[in-house]
């Protein structure tokens, strides 16, 4: 028997109930897929050559990005950054530990692979808005504010970055895959559904930002996005 809480703390639950908690809240999840999407048009308009549609994924993910980290620190308390990114000593523990870890959104490892992704996307997207090529003619919209040799450096770097980006995407789904198999710990349908299955005794205390807080965090993405441009 399963039954869906809205995380609040100290509950009794009646015994051979199952509790199934809400961790993420709409626009976390909304945020991570769009991610995934866009990463995967970046690719294919770059490969293809189709610079315009490349040059618009870009601030497509510019936007998301920065809705993100607005979402970080203003957001429901699974997807800040205070929430699960943790010090080494909380990492050495969560390793040691032989029993099966279920916590509220991202696990203390976890939170470096998203750390690494968000800040290496980051990076990535800024150094396209610089980025010049060649004969000048594909460039970012920035790339007036720097020299045409820095220019052209942002633009070696942006493909270096990509090839790292992959590796990394590549050991995040490695991870995903090892959770599922070896610690039967299924971290998609959550990210899906936006709850997550909860055996460790009285249920998490999680708080959801509202909808007027996440459309102010959206607001504030377009105006930069639009702003840059």
């Amino acid at each position: 028997m399963s039954v869906v809480w809205e995380s609040q703390a100290s509950v009794d639950l009646p015994a051979g109930v199952r509790p199934v908690v809400r961790v993420w809240d709409g626009f976390t999840r909304v945020t991570h897929w769009l991610l995934v999407v866009l990463m995967g048009a970046s690719w294919w308009t770059a490969r293809h050559h189709h610079m315009d549609y490349h040059r618009y994924s870009g601030y497509a993910l510019l936007g998301v990005l920065i809705f993100r980290l607005y979402w970080g620190f203003f957001g429901s308390t699974t997807a800040r950054f205070a929430h699960f990114v943790k010090g080494p000593r909380s990492i050495w523990l969560y390793l040691r530990s032989k029993s099966r870890h279920v916590t509220p959104g991202h696990n203390p490892l976890g939170a470096l692979s998203v750390l690494a992704l968000l800040g290496l996307l980051l990076a990535q997207v800024t150094l396209g808005l610089f980025s010049v090529d060649v004969d000048g003619i594909e460039s970012g919209p920035l790339s007036h504010w720097v020299s045409f040799e820095t220019g052209r450096e942002c633009s070696r770097l942006h493909q270096l970055g990509f090839d790292v980006l992959k590796a990394l995407i590549v050991l995040h789904i490695a991870a995903v895959v090892f959770y599922w198999i070896f610690k039967r710990d299924n971290l998609i349908r959550p990210m899906i559904t936006g709850s997550k299955g909860w055996r460790h005794g009285a249920l998490p205390h999680i708080e959801f930002a509202s909808t007027w807080r996440a459309l102010l965090g959206i607001a504030l993405a377009v105006v930069l996005v639009w702003y840059v441009a």
